[in-house]
């Protein structure tokens, strides 16, 4: 792979996470001063929908950070940032009921959530030590070495896969739930979608730069080679 090609590549692996993360802040910033008319905080929409889908034991707790919101699997605690946590808006409606979405996956057994769930610690320990493994193979021309730190980056390559169902069936799940329970309107569901959509595209824009790099090491690996 010549050098030109390398920036190029370099440079469109920088670009799509920026694009990403500046559509997410847009809409989220946008719904974020949006009320929705029931007035619920995130909290009680997140309580709202996991008492109705027979999920009183999962708490609800607020975080630290902007958008750090998430379900974590392994206690059985949904933490919602402090805008989400107490926000009344559409944009705080959509997150936590994404994160509900992610707990009722959990209830369920959803497949993809089990898998991920399964590879992770394998997926994280590899991708520690991916470059650091790429890194002394290329120095010592250990082609062995740089194919391990290849296949390493594949797994997380994998592993990002495996999370696009993941998160479009918790947003799907989300929607649903919020048009269930009539905790949003007609007019408000369009933002829902639009929060919801831009948060996903964080995680193809992640799929993209992962495949984008992987390309890029075996590219490189065929030149030494």
């Amino acid at each position: 792979m010549n050098e030109k090609m390398d920036i190029m590549l370099y440079l469109i692996m920088l670009v799509i996470p920026l694009l990403a993360q500046f559509y997410v802040m847009s809409n989220y910033n946008k719904y974020k001063k949006v009320e929705i008319k029931k007035r619920l905080s995130g909290f009680e929409v997140a309580r709202k929908i996991l008492d109705e889908n027979g999920l009183e034991k999962i708490h609800v707790v607020e975080t630290k950070g902007k958008l750090s919101d998430h379900y974590d699997p392994s206690r059985k605690v949904i933490r919602l940032s402090h805008e989400v946590f107490h926000g009344e808006t559409i944009s705080a409606a959509s997150i936590a009921a994404h994160e509900v979405g992610h707990a009722i996956q959990d209830k369920e057994g959803y497949l993809y959530m089990r898998i991920r769930s399964l590879i992770f610690p394998i997926v994280k320990i590899g991708t520690q030590l991916s470059y650091i493994i790429l890194v002394i193979g290329f120095l010592s021309e250990a082609m062995g070495l740089i194919q391990l730190g290849i296949g390493l980056v594949a797994l997380g390559l994998i592993f990002q896969l495996v999370t696009l169902p993941v998160e479009f069936n918790a947003s799907s799940r989300a929607k649903k739930e919020l048009n269930k329970l009539s905790l949003i309107g007609d007019d408000e569901e369009v933002g829902v979608k639009s929060v919801l959509g831009a948060a996903a595209m964080t995680y193809v824009a992640g799929v993209l730069t992962s495949l984008i790099e992987l390309v890029r090491l075996i590219l490189i690996y065929g030149n030494r080679d």
